[in-house]
């Protein structure tokens, strides 16, 4: 299992924060790399979460959730989200929105939950894109259980991916 995991390292990610609140007031929080681009039309994200994470009940109930790109300079707020406590909200600064969506990250999205699949070990979340919001910036970036530099100049050449 070990290696298996440092294997899948090998492809560098993002880091986000996935955030809900329940119709109740309970809010949750979680780090993941495991966020991606579905659908543009119509606009649909992913992300997994462990079946065993504590946060998980909260988001089968929520219904709806946010997705939070971090910035580079955003890494106390990955480890913050990826560690248990009591809460994990306890002052960071959040945007004046009923879902907790985190101040400052280069880009977020309020999700309401369409479908979540069972993953093995894991639930895939598939959410709705409602509304988004982006900002110009550099990206907090993990690759073999490391945070990484972003080097933009580095470009190799232009050009979109195959779908």
């Amino acid at each position: 299992m070990r290696s298996l995991r440092e294997a899948l390292g090998q492809f560098a990610t993002g880091v986000a924060v996935i955030t809900t609140v329940t119709a109740d007031g309970h809010r949750a929080g979680v780090t993941v790399n495991s966020f991606t681009s579905v659908s543009l039309d119509p606009p649909l994200v992913l992300f997994c979460l462990s079946n065993q994470a504590p946060s998980a009940p909260i988001f089968l109930r929520a219904g709806r959730f946010a997705v939070n790109v971090l910035a580079a300079d955003q890494d106390h707020l990955s480890r913050r989200f990826a560690t248990p406590s009591t809460d994990k909200f306890a002052g960071v600064e959040l945007l004046g929105t009923p879902l907790p969506i985190l101040a400052g990250t280069l880009a977020n999205f309020v999700c309401r939950t369409e479908r979540v699949h069972d993953g093995g070990d894991h639930h895939i979340f598939v959410g709705a894109v409602e509304c988004y919001q982006r900002a110009e910036g550099q990206p907090l970036v993990f690759h073999s259980g490391r945070y990484r530099e972003f080097w933009p100049e580095m470009t190799i050449g232009e050009g979109r991916m195959a779908s």
